[in-house]
Order: C-alpha cells, then sequence, then structure tokens
C-alpha cells in the first residue's frame, strides 16, 4: 500500500508546488501591468495572463469572498499561499509516517 501512496503523496506535493509558483507569478505579472512596465497589448503577455488568471482565479476568489478588504489592499493570494503551505507540511508529515 506504501509503495502507492508515497508517489501520490510527492505527485499531490509537486502539483501544490507548481500551483504556488503559478500564485507568484501571478501576482508579480499584476504588479508589472499595473505599473506599466509591461505592455499588455502584447500577445504573449496575455496569453501567459490570462492563463494565470483562469488557474489562479478560482480559488482566490473564494478567498476573497470569505476575507475582507483591508485598506485597498489584495491580501488573498498570500491566504492562498498559507493554505499551500498548510497542505503541503501535511503531506510531508503523512509521507514522513508512511516511510
Amino acid at each position: 500500500m506504501n509503495t502507492v501512496l508515497i508517489p501520490l503523496i510527492e505527485v499531490l506535493y509537486y502539483a501544490l508546488n507548481l500551483y504556488k509558483w503559478a500564485v507568484i507569478i501571478s501576482v508579480v505579472l499584476s504588479w508589472l501591468v499595473s505599473f506599466n512596465i509591461i505592455n499588455t497589448h502584447n500577445r504573449f503577455v496575455q496569453m501567459v495572463g490570462s492563463a494565470l488568471h483562469n488557474i489562479t482565479e478560482p480559488a482566490l476568489r473564494r478567498i476573497r469572498g470569505v476575507l475582507p478588504v483591508m485598506s485597498g489592499m489584495d491580501f488573498s493570494p498570500i491566504v492562498l499561499i498559507l493554505i499551500i503551505w498548510f497542505f503541503q507540511r501535511l503531506l510531508e508529515l503523512q509521507a514522513i509516517r508512511l516511510s
């Protein structure tokens, strides 16, 4: 049973890690667009921004529904990263327990 669970836990861990980086890149890209450092008329920037938005927005929207807006700042990416870290730590502890 452990021969199946440990690789599955590793895959979930790495998937969460990729999602965490997608959230970070999405935030940085939104800052770069907001400060007019990156031109949104560029087709590649539009494709990357749209893909990141489609990937991260469902989770961020749920957090924004619960988290109040504080002084115009959006803290939902920080909360999402903390949640991802929490689940990654749970997966690490489960893998240690199984091995």
